[in-house]
């Protein structure tokens, strides 16, 4: 695996874990929060792969364009593009006042377990895509 896919999945196992300690402290607002960013950036390692000398992946945090950016998205099953559709507006909520306390209430201990499992199912099957 070259360095700049390295990288991004190393940051990605790091979210992971990080989700879960927020998990435990009842942060639930991060933990959706920390689940995108998961996913983020293990596709932002595939889209890596591809990059060229000091290319680097598009600063973008839409989940379907960075998985159709690495080719990914038309191979995922109807379930991983859910999981994409829930974690996407959990980047940008869990940022911004006017959104947070919205997105707060919906967000659960229960809620926030079912995320998890996900995301790591997720991000499973990404790096098996390398």
């Amino acid at each position: 695996m070259n360095e700049k896919v390295e990288y991004w999945l190393d940051l990605a196992d790091y979210d992971i874990v990080s989700a879960k300690v927020m998990l435990h402290g009842s942060r639930y607002l991060y933990v959706g929060f920390m689940c995108h960013q998961t996913i983020e950036k293990a596709l932002k390692g595939i889209v890596a792969r591809d990059c060229i000398g000091n290319e680097i992946p598009p600063k973008i945090h839409d989940l379907q364009k960075l998985a159709e950016k690495a080719r990914l998205f038309a191979k995922m099953s109807e379930d991983q593009k859910e999981v994409l559709r829930t974690l996407n507006p959990l980047n940008i909520e869990a940022r911004y006042p006017e959104y947070k306390n919205r997105i707060a209430v919906t967000l659960t201990d229960e809620i926030c377990q079912a995320l998890i499992a996900e995301t790591e199912g997720l991000l499973y099957w990404i790096k098996e895509q390398l």
